[in-house]
C-alpha cells in the first residue's frame, strides 16, 4: 500500500470542481466597497466557518462514509472477479459455439439454395423494345 501524502490529498484532482475560496464565492464591484476591516473579517468567517465545519462533518461522519466506501468497492470487485468475469468468460465460449453452429448451417443449407437461385436467375435476359 502507497504512503498517505499528508499535504496533497487529492492527487489526482478528483475534486478539483469544489475549490471555494472566500473570492470564487463574494467579490465587491469597484462602486460597492464595505468597510475594510468588515470584509478583512467576513474572509476571516468564511474560512473559519468552512473549515471547522468540514473538520466537523467529516469528524462525525468521515470513519463511517470511509468504511461504507471501502466497502463497496470491495463488494464490487468481489462481484467483477467471481462473478462477472467468469459469467463474461461462459458468454464468450457459448457464443463462439453458435457462431460455429450457424457458420455451419449457412453453409450446408443455405448457400447451396442461394447459389442454385443465383445461377438460375443469372440466366435471365431482359430485352427492352
Amino acid at each position: 500500500m502507497a504512503e498517505l501524502d499528508m499535504i496533497n490529498r487529492d492527487p489526482n484532482e478528483l475534486n478539483g470542481f469544489i475549490k471555494a475560496s472566500f473570492e470564487d464565492v463574494l467579490g465587491e464591484p469597484d462602486d460597492a466597497h464595505s468597510f475594510e476591516c468588515v470584509w478583512t473579517a467576513s474572509n476571516a468567517c468564511f474560512n473559519c466557518g468552512r473549515d471547522c465545519c468540514y473538520k466537523f462533518v467529516t469528524l462525525l461522519c468521515g470513519l463511517c462514509v470511509a468504511l461504507y466506501w471501502g466497502c463497496c468497492f470491495a463488494v464490487v470487485a468481489f462481484e467483477t472477479i467471481w462473478c462477472m468475469t467468469p459469467l463474461l468468460r461462459v458468454v464468450n465460449i457459448l457464443c463462439n459455439l453458435f457462431q460455429k453452429f450457424y457458420t455451419i448451417c449457412i453453409t450446408c443449407w443455405l448457400a447451396p439454395c442461394c447459389e442454385t437461385l443465383g445461377l438460375f436467375f443469372s440466366r435471365i435476359t431482359v430485352v427492352n423494345k
